[in-house]
């Protein structure tokens, strides 16, 4: 695969041992080229995230959405959730326009009328005549799983199997069951900044006692540690203060305990490239980064409860000001990113989590292949 448009002496200096290193080149964050490439490479062709199965399926059993930079079509079932190429197999005219959503029992190509199950099988095509091998011309599979109640899809067909993408993460996240709790909220908020430094905000504390006086009333900044395990996700945990249940402005809980959780920890995971987990003693809440443009972000914030809960507000607006704080942040670092007086900085100690994620990135700059693709 082509490397990114990026100098090779920046991604040297990123990829020095910790301590010695630096932040990636600056273009990886204001050059819309840089961008374009992400989009194919570390979008289309990872394992990206396209939301809450549930929420998809409350708007239909058909969606057309765009993954990095391909147009795909996601099917729900009873049997599970299928991913196809968002392209006829007659004309390759789209199924669904982009962003469409439909229930209906077959996708049906609206050009010349050829239908298809939902599970990708053509079953009609009209007027191709009787020799016309109609097995043959299915659509396009893509890979696709529901994990935990998210739906992943690997737009290009050839990233590693989703279990070596995930490595050790499900051993974190599987004692809090996801699957089994509702959404009780949903925030979406547009960003002023690249989708990598809203990542970068999110995996260090180092900001937050100058702008996170809410969060650091219930629990320490420089709590808890990092995780180094296999799989592309990164993270770590921070524990509470001894007289808070949960993160909420008072450090009271008004939900339900999740069975399994830890009660004295939260922990923020981040799986490559666009999914942030944020597990607490009594809800999950996600961020869903998809990019826009090299410095705008669209984040979709979700919460989790167990469904008994009926006002989240605790928990979600206790987030909506700290998320707002950490917006307004990433966009003045976007800002200053642009000036042609920055030049990438280096990591403090307490950055080893920055440190995991700017090496990935480097090396899939250098080989997306070698980082994300089959052997």
């Amino acid at each position: 695969m082509t490397a990114a448009p990026l100098p090779a002496d920046g991604l040297d200096a990123a990829l020095r041992p910790f301590g010695y290193s630096r932040m990636l080149p600056v273009a990886a964050y204001t050059d819309p080229a840089v961008f374009a490439w992400e989009r194919r490479h570390l979008f289309a062709g990872s394992w990206t995230c396209l939301g809450r199965r549930a929420q998809l399926a409350a708007e239909g059993n058909q969606h057309a959405l765009t993954v990095g930079d391909v147009s795909v079509v996601v099917t729900l079932t009873d049997e599970g959730v299928r991913a196809f190429a968002n392209a006829c197999r007659h004309r390759g005219h789209e199924l669904l326009p982009g962003g469409g959503t439909c229930e209906r029992r077959a996708l049906v190509c609206p050009y010349h009328g050829w239908a298809y199950d939902l599970d990708g099988t053509l079953r009609t095509a009209p007027r191709m005549g009787e020799e016309f091998e109609a097995k043959r011309f299915g659509l396009v599979e893509l890979p696709a799983v529901d994990w935990h109640g998210w739906v992943f899809v690997n737009a290009t067909g050839t990233a590693l199997p989703f279990e070596e993408h995930l490595g050790t993460l499900d051993r974190l996240v599987a004692p809090y069951a996801p699957e089994k709790l509702a959404v009780k909220a949903v925030h979406r908020y547009e960003v002023a900044a690249n989708w990598k430094v809203i990542a970068e905000n999110y995996h260090e504390c180092y900001h937050c006692p100058l702008i996170h006086p809410e969060l650091c009333a219930v629990t320490p900044p420089n709590s808890g540690d990092n995780w180094h395990e296999p799989g592309h996700w990164l993270g770590g945990s921070m524990e509470l203060r001894e007289h808070a249940q949960t993160m909420s402005l008072d450090g009271s809980s008004h939900g339900v305990m999740l069975d399994g959780a830890d009660p004295r920890t939260v922990r923020y995971l981040g799986l490559f490239p666009n999914v942030l987990l944020s597990l607490h003693p009594d809800y999950v809440m996600a961020h869903r980064m998809t990019p826009l443009a090299v410095d705008r972000t669209l984040v979709e914030c979700v919460w989790l409860f167990d469904e008994a809960v009926t006002d989240p507000s605790y928990a979600v607006d206790f987030w909506d000001v700290t998320n707002r704080q950490d917006w307004a942040a990433c966009e003045s670092v976007q800002r200053g990113l642009s000036s042609p007086h920055f030049t990438p900085g280096p990591l403090a100690p307490n950055e080893n989590a920055i440190y995991d994620w700017v090496t990935l990135l480097a090396r899939a700059y250098r080989d997306p292949a070698a980082v994300f693709g089959r052997p």
